[in-house]
């Protein structure tokens, strides 16, 4: 018997920060101080420390960017494989960023949004676990927003207002994105996983596309393919490959630009 639905959405409450280290800290240590609950969203002004995949940092200048993090009820989910929650956060922050760059958002495996070869936003999700249960995750998501120019060495960086033109209010894009959330976490729950990955797949940047890659010191060249239900990137030659195994490599691809834990800049 499947537990209980959550009796609050994503975004509720949403919980605005004027400045914080890192926002996905910050909620993980509220909610392991049990002052969060499923839905409660945390939004930083501006964030002097998020973290990234890896233990990166990055910087991000007040007001310029999404920095946001998630609570989120996984106790219904299984531990042995986590990647659906993450083709669900990935699509969500797809939707809001594709509703105002257009087409050329791209989801780049495995936690990354891109606008054409550039880098526009990042995925970080963190888990609570207690034996083999998995009752909670922070997910934590950055996105370029209002920022002009970056740092020479992440150029690769993009930024809502460099594509359109326009100043947003990064905390009202982050609500939105809460509600793009939610929308994506019932989909979860109502077990249209296999929906969700091919729709994944079907944004998938560099999708039968050449890319270069490399593995460990050995750099080569193949075309994606896509991603399997587990979360292994498929590509020519029957070759797939965990998160970690291969790096990026070439053609303005390099890990660059937004990254999150709520959002900043730095490299992966």
């Amino acid at each position: 018997m499947s537990p209980l639905p959550p009796k609050t959405a994503i975004g509720l409450p949403f919980i605005e920060l004027p400045e914080t280290g890192s926002t996905n800290m910050y909620a993980m240590d509220r909610l392991q101080a049990n002052l969060a609950a499923h839905g409660t969203a945390f939004f930083a002004h501006h964030q002097t420390a998020g973290k990234g995949q890896r233990g990166k940092s990055w910087q991000s200048e007040p007001g310029s960017q999404i920095a946001l993090s998630v609570v989120a009820d996984t106790s219904w989910l299984s531990l042995s494989n986590a990647f659906p929650l993450s083709v669900a956060v990935a699509l969500a922050a797809h939707d809001l960023y594709s509703a105002y760059a257009g087409e050329e958002t791209r989801i780049k495996w495995p936690n990354d949004i891109y606008w054409r070869d550039r880098k526009a936003g990042g995925i970080l999700i963190e888990n609570i676990v207690r034996g083999n249960n998995w009752p909670w995750a922070v997910i934590g998501i950055g996105m370029n927003v209002n920022q002009k120019t970056f740092p020479e060495t992440i150029q690769t960086a993009v930024s809502l207002k460099q594509i359109t033109g326009r100043d947003f209010s990064a905390a009202a894009l982050a609500k939105e994105l809460c509600s793009h959330l939610e929308t994506r976490y019932q989909q979860l729950r109502d077990q249209q996983f296999d929906k969700m990955l091919t729709e994944y797949n079907e944004k998938l940047y560099r999708r039968n596309q050449a890319t270069k890659l490399k593995k460990g010191s050995i750099t080569f060249h193949c075309v994606i393919e896509s991603v399997s239900p587990t979360g292994e990137l498929l590509v020519s030659g029957s070759h797939r490959f965990r998160f970690g195994e291969v790096e990026w490599k070439g053609g303005g691809t390099e890990e660059q630009g937004a990254r999150n834990g709520g959002a900043g800049i730095g490299g992966e």
